[in-house]
């Protein structure tokens, strides 16, 4: 929790103003077996930050709170922070796809997405947070953790925290 915490006040000095946060939801490792759960949380972050430029400044925020990156697949880590969306933006750049392409198949993406816009549409599927939620068919378990820290606010980009 703390290091979701750090993560958070980072994004506001380094990225932009945090407009809204999701409740924190703890979810079972996806892609891989691992005792260890996770805490996820969805952030909605007004930026002036292109979205090459916030990549970067995420990267360094996962770094500075101890991320060892590894193209080895899924494993357990201390940060992972991604860009859901980009506003409506359609981006596919060397190292950078948005919206993320596996945001459909997550519940643990889903369930905080769908707490802060359930009628947010995705750009590419063309259906809202909800409906994606009602039909994704992952079978992990999600539960609700932690009460969110701020109000809902109207949609920016939405960058996702999991923390192990």
């Amino acid at each position: 929790m703390d290091n979701l915490l750090r993560a958070v006040d980072m994004l506001r000095v380094e990225a932009g103003r945090v407009v809204a946060l999701s409740a924190v939801y703890e979810s079972e490792p996806w892609g891989f077996d691992d005792p260890c759960w996770f805490l996820n949380q969805v952030a909605v972050v007004k930026t002036s930050l292109a979205p090459l430029n916030l990549l970067e400044c995420i990267q360094r925020i996962e770094q500075t709170l101890g991320r060892e990156h590894s193209h080895e697949g899924y494993h357990a880590r201390t940060m992972d922070i991604d860009i859901l969306l980009y506003g409506n933006q359609i981006i596919d750049f060397p190292g950078l796809v948005i919206p993320h392409l596996r945001i459909a198949e997550r519940m643990f993406v889903l369930q905080p997405m769908t707490e802060l816009a359930p009628d947010l549409e995705h750009p590419v599927l063309h259906c809202t947070m909800e409906q994606l939620r009602d039909k994704c068919t992952d079978i992990k378990q999600v539960r609700y953790y932690f009460p969110n820290a701020l109000n809902n606010c109207p949609n920016m980009f939405i960058t996702f925290t999991t923390v192990c």
